[in-house]
């Protein structure tokens, strides 16, 4: 089984792996196949912005300066306390290789 450990504060926080690896622990605990596959239509949201991020390995410092705006700038984004327009939206989905944040033309 091949696991990616994403570390916050020395700590491990998250733990990513191959998704066929994932079926195999859900069935080995009994769940149905079913309950885990993700649906067509689910984009991420600003809110997955910090995990997204840390699981490219990337700063908030490297982020922000990929996308032309400051890490303050960032942090408040990562924390919802900014939403971004559609020029932010369209860079950090291109830094981050994420669908769904560009704008509707």
């Amino acid at each position: 089984m091949s696991v990616q450990v994403i570390m916050r504060d020395g700590a491990p926080e998250y733990a990513v792996l191959p998704w066929d690896d994932y079926q195999a622990l859900l069935a080995a605990a009994g769940q149905a196949a079913e309950i885990a596959r993700p649906k067509s239509n689910n984009k991420p949201s600003f809110s997955d912005l910090a995990g997204l991020r840390e699981a490219r390995q990337l700063s908030q410092a490297d982020l922000a300066r990929a996308v032309g705006i400051s890490p303050a700038y960032l942090a408040l984004i990562e924390t919802g306390e900014r939403d971004p327009g559609d020029a932010i939206r369209s860079a950090l989905a291109r830094a981050l290789q994420v669908d769904g944040w560009e704008p509707q033309a």
